[in-house]
Parts: structure tokens; C-alpha cells; sequence
């Protein structure tokens, strides 16, 4: 039977609190009553709308009746013996699910969260994208990865990576609410200096973003250090070439003041030779950037191994050299099927 419009309800946990003002007032209710709601919903991140108990139970009762307001349940969590990261897969209300992981830092608790179910963007080594995309996640799925996160761990969550499942500048509507939300001193008021958005390179969305001048910091999936070798790792590089993809980075950066972290998976006999290490200091010598090196996290379904420990302290001491800012990506949750996607897709092949 068609679901008619009236009957589908309003995800008032993906509101921003000018939208929740202007559903409120109508419905007949005070404007102050947003904020109540907000807060509940984002500060003490209420789980049902009868713990609003500033809230008359009429009121209650009307947005139990027109409203649905997002909560994760999580079906899996694993932890690491060899650091505590803490990986997550939350199921939807819709039945499909995504991933997220906690990370402990000195600088605090970081988490890794997803913005799709599934991927299409194809990158040949990454589990996130096997089986394709299925649907975006709403704001309020994004941001209940981070509070469900922080319950379970009794503790505050300081940093915010979007680099799980999925493509967020292919999601860019939802995901740029969410930070706004996440951000919003009505809400976690989570610094937008210690959120990161990881992309491999939807140069207009790129454009976009830059555009907003969030205080974010841009990550390029790069992963190779030209055109050819990027095209055969990702077909994302068939659309937009090497160049123009570099060029909306500096764009970004010339309008934010915020450098751009470029990610690179080292992939053993692939990427990682010291011919790529040259062509990678001919694209980045004498810029405002950042590269964070990472050997690639091996999934069954693919071919690509982690080069050797020498071979990738060769490689970030050849781009050293040339005054190149590097960083060889701490490995975490290892044995606990670390890399994007796996624990998903292990959940997926269970219930096939």
C-alpha cells in the first residue's frame, strides 16, 4: 500500500533549531519551546520524547504522533586489545548499517563516523565501496554516530573525522548540516577546526564547500601522484583530472586559510616507488599542504598489500627532503577489522 504524505513524519533530529522554530509555530506552540526541544535532542541527546519532561505531555504526545527523532542501536562493537579503538556497526531504522570508530588521542576522543550506506565511488582498494551505494545518510544519522559514541563511553568527543563509509561531498546537502548542527553552540558545539571531511575529489562540490568557508579541514583522497596511476585506483579520476582537482584544493585553502590534508594509501609495488615520491614532490614543493601517508589496510576482496616498513620510511624521507610536511598515519584497530567497510561488509556476508 503507497505511504500517503501525511503520514510520513518529520525527522525533527535532522532540524536545525530555525527549521524546529518555524515546525513548532506550526503547530500552534511557543517559539521557546524549539530550544527545549534542541537541547534535549542535541546537549542531553534524549533517546525518547518522553524524557522532555519540561515539556507538557500534550505536547509530548503530538510530536510522538508527527515526529520520529533518530536513535542508532548498535549491533556489533569491537575493541582493540593492541590500543582501545572502538569500532561500532549501528543499524538504521530502514534495516541497512553503517560503521564508526572511536579513537582515544592525547588531544582527546576522535570519531571516525560514516556519511553514506555504502559507496559508489569505486576506489579499488577500500571494502567501503564493494556492493555500491544505497542511500545517504540524513543529518540525523550522521550526528547519532557521534552521540551514541559518546554515551557508550561515558566521555566527550572533541574531534569529528568524516571519513568512514560512503562520500560526503556526494552527500553534501546533509553533510553540511550536520556540521553546522554539530558545530552549533545549541548543540555539542563541536569546533569546526577539529572536524575533517575526507573526499576523493567531486571538484564542483570541492567549489562548494570552499564557497560556505566553513573552518573545517579539506582531506583529498589522493593516492597517487599522477593522472594515469590515479585513474587506474580510482574512478572518480575519470571525470575529473588530476590538475582541476589539485587547483579546487588551493581554492579551498585560499578561501578558508585552512591547509588541505592529501591522504596517500601506499600500496605495495603500486604507488609506493621513489619515482612516486619525486612525481609527488614535483605536485606539492613549496605549498601550504599537508600528506599523511597510509599504508593501505589489506581487505580480502582485493589485491593490494601494505608495502614494508623500510620501503615506507624510504618514501616519506624522500618527500622530506624536498620540504615536504609528512606524516606516516598512525595504525589503529588493526584486529579489529580497522579499515572502512569491513565490518559492514562482514556483517553483510552473515545475513546474506
Amino acid at each position: 500500500m503507497e505511504t500517503k504524505k501525511s503520514d510520513i513524519k518529520t525527522d525533527v533530529k535532522s532540524l536545525n533549531l530555525c527549521e524546529l522554530t518555524a515546525y513548532l509555530e506550526s503547530m500552534g506552540e511557543q517559539a521557546y519551546r524549539a530550544k527545549q526541544i534542541y537541547s534535549w535532542l542535541h546537549k542531553r541527546q534524549a533517546m525518547d520524547f518522553d524524557e522532555m519532561t519540561d515539556l507538557s505531555a500534550k505536547l509530548r504526545s503530538r510530536l510522538k504522533e508527527t515526529c520520529t527523532a533518530s536513535v542508532l542501536r548498535p549491533v556489533e562493537v569491537l575493541t582493540s586489545r593492541i590500543d582501545g579503538t572502538k569500532k561500532y556497526l549501528f543499524a538504521l531504522a530502514d534495516g541497512n548499517v553503517v560503521e564508526s570508530v572511536r579513537m582515544k588521542y592525547r588531544h582527546g576522543n576522535s570519531v571516525c563516523i560514516s556519511s553514506q550506506a555504502g559507496c559508489r565511488m569505486g576506489c579499488r582498494f577500500c571494502a567501503s565501496t564493494i556492493g555500491g551505494l544505497v542511500r545517504n545518510l540524513r543529518p540525523s544519522e550522521m550526528l547519532e554516530q557521534i552521540y551514541r559514541i559518546g554515551a557508550d563511553i561515558g566521555e566527550r568527543i572533541s574531534h569529528v573525522v568524516v571519513m568512514g563509509c560512503g562520500e560526503p561531498l556526494d552527500n553534501y546537502e546533509h553533510f553540511v548540516k550536520m556540521v553546522e548542527m554539530l558545530s552549533d553552540a545549541h548543540g555539542l558545539q563541536v569546533s569546526q577546526r577539529n572536524i575533517t571531511v575526507s573526499t576523493c575529489g567531486i571538484v564542483p562540490q570541492i567549489y562548494r564547500l570552499a564557497e560556505r568557508r566553513l573552518q573545517i579541514t579539506l582531506a583529498l583522497s589522493l593516492h597517487a601522484p599522477s593522472q594515469q596511476k590515479r585513474q587506474e585506483l580510482m574512478p572518480i579520476a575519470d571525470k575529473y583530472q588530476l590538475p582541476e582537482v589539485l587547483k579546487a584544493c588551493e581554492y579551498y585553502f585560499e578561501q578558508t586559510g585552512r591547509r588541505v590534508t592529501y591522504e596517500y594509501s601506499l600500496i605495495q609495488g603500486v604507488n609506493d616507488t621513489p619515482e612516486d615520491a619525486r612525481q609527488l614532490c614535483r605536485l606539492f614543493r613549496g605549498k601550504n599542504c599537508h600528506l599523511n601517508l597510509i599504508p593501505v589496510n589489506p581487505v580480502k576482496e582485493r589485491p593490494f598489500m601494505q608495502p614494508k616498513t623500510d620501503v615506507v620510511t624510504s618514501f616519506k624521507n624522500n618527500l622530506e627532503k624536498y620540504g615536504i610536511n609528512v606524516t606516516i598515519r598512525r595504525e589503529m584497530g588493526r584486529d579489529i577489522n580497522g579499515a572502512c567497510g569491513q565490518l559492514r561488509k562482514s556483517f553483510a556476508d552473515k545475513h546474506e
